[in-house]
């Protein structure tokens, strides 16, 4: 899946398909897809080839309006191997943590825990006083590898 379709897939599933249940109607949900194909193609473009903080407002803004939560950002592992959570760790690391664990890691990497393990081990990464990875060095390395086909 490419950014733009996980964006769509996101806007649709969280707030439209919402709000087409609550007001009983479809209508203004199919006016509103139509403007937001056109503004998640706009998106994209900025996430992936924008200045930095261009991409920074619309990941703040993307995040705050389709995971809003009084404790925080707390995506699952997973999340971060989709498109749109490598553009975010390429982009700004993790809007809310300074570390995060060794599966995270792994998951923002493209590589598994043990992987980080191993670099951590190694000196290729270091460790978070607090446990864990600390997350601009997970984007400074990331930022220093070109991004694969599949976080594409």
């Amino acid at each position: 899946m490419d950014l733009a379709g996980q964006l769509l897939r996101l806007l649709d599933n969280r707030l439209l398909d919402p709000l087409e249940i609550l007001l009983e109607d479809d209508r203004p949900g199919d006016a509103i897809r139509t403007l937001l194909r056109r503004r998640v193609a706009e998106w994209a473009e900025v996430l992936e080839h924008g200045d930095e903080p261009a991409a920074v407002h619309v990941i703040a803004r993307l995040i705050g309006s389709l995971y809003p939560d009084d404790e925080g950002f707390h995506p699952p592992v997973d999340w971060w191997r989709t498109p749109l959570g490598q553009i975010v760790v390429r982009r700004v690391g993790h809007p809310y943590a300074a570390a995060v664990s060794l599966a995270t890691a792994g998951a923002m990497l493209g590589i598994s825990r043990q992987g980080v393990h191993d670099l951590v081990r190694r000196g290729r990464l270091p460790r978070h006083p607090d446990g864990g990875v600390p997350v601009a060095a997970i984007r400074d390395r990331l930022r220093n590898t070109p991004p694969t086909e599949e976080s594409r």
